[in-house]
């Protein structure tokens, strides 16, 4: 069985949305980095590895915060090949509307 990839990450972030844009957490730009790492130690045997997610929100006042987080830990939980899951929120460097990706823009009309 082939390593995870951080893009194979990011595809799966793709199923994560922010409730109040309606735009996935990738293609809003609030994923930062994905940080792999063999995990030898799982159970079962077969090659799992640990994420962490660096990630950010719109606003630090964000009323969708629990549930976006939630969706980041069950959707990347959800896969065999991950064993642990941890999830960074950060300020710096601040989200700003720049961040959205061209196919993110095109969704929301911008």
């Amino acid at each position: 069985m082939q390593s995870l990839t951080e893009e194979d990450v990011l595809l799966a972030l793709r199923d994560c949305f922010d409730p109040e844009v309606k735009l996935n957490l990738v293609d809003l730009g609030l994923i930062y980095d994905v940080a792999l790492e063999p995990d030898e130690r799982s159970a079962p045997a077969f090659p799992r590895q640990r994420v962490k997610v660096t990630m950010t929100l719109t606003t630090p006042q964000c009323p969708a915060s629990g549930l976006i987080f939630e969706q980041v830990n069950n959707r990347l939980a959800s896969m065999e090949r991950i064993s642990k899951v941890e999830v960074d929120l950060v300020w710096e460097p601040k989200w700003t509307p720049r961040r959205i990706s061209a196919s993110g823009r095109a969704q929301l009309g911008l």
